[in-house]
């Protein structure tokens, strides 16, 4: 199990399919939760939507409305960030846990996940963050993490903030160190500088040519 499993809770039982919709209600009444995961014989059957409790009948079973169910979940295994892409790629502020024999364990709340994100060294340690681009088939996490280690920089933590069919947005903490060396070895290595820095004497060289050309050409 990862770190982030001691974050798994079961202050709430799974939702019981053979409760009734009325049942189901109270309760969403007295959470805060988009979703609930639910049940049938002690197997994960999918999540119950607060939402939508709103249009179902209420003397009907949560089993009457299986359809309406989502089947999102993390497992027990997965990192932190695997755990982060579920909540935002479902909207919602709670994920239910399987392990590996689809048992379920419980849940994850969005709160706890949000305060172990800021505990890890990409939040907590100092450093600088840095964002770069490349075209998809150049572009190396290996040889991004080298770029910054060969000017005697540390990685804290980097993944990837933006994607399109042609180009990847890379986001770099990096410890401490010679940030305008490791922006110009980046540029030797044809990756694109999204993020704005004062150290970057290549922009700052920029603006004042482009500040001395407006000067020469207002005379």
């Amino acid at each position: 199990m990862t770190e982030i499993a001691n974050y798994i809770t079961n202050d709430y039982k799974a939702i019981d399919s053979q409760e009734t919709i009325a049942a189901a209600q109270g309760f969403f009444e007295e959470i805060n939760f988009s979703h609930f995961p639910v049940i049938e014989d002690g197997v994960y059957i999918g999540s119950l939507i607060g939402d939508d409790l709103e249009t179902f009948d209420y003397d009907k079973k949560v089993a009457d409305y299986r359809y309406t169910l989502e089947h999102f979940f993390a497992r027990t295994t997965m990192i932190w960030l695997d755990v982060l892409e579920v909540f935002a790629k479902n909207h919602t502020n709670l994920v239910p846990v399987l392990d590996d024999n689809n048992d379920y364990v419980g849940y994850y709340e969005m709160e706890d996940i949000i305060k172990f994100f800021h505990e890890t060294p990409f939040l907590k340690e100092q450093g600088g963050i840095m964002v770069v681009q490349k075209e998809v088939l150049d572009y190396s996490m290996s040889q991004i993490t080298q770029i910054v280690e060969s000017n005697n920089g540390k990685v804290l933590g980097l993944f990837i903030s933006d994607a399109t069919v042609q180009t990847v947005q890379v986001t770099v903490k990096i410890s401490l160190g010679p940030m305008n060396e490791i922006i110009q070895t980046f540029r030797r290595y044809n990756y694109e500088i999204i993020s704005e820095h004062q150290e970057d004497n290549y922009i700052n060289n920029l603006k004042e040519r482009s500040e001395y050309l407006d000067k020469y050409l207002n005379i």
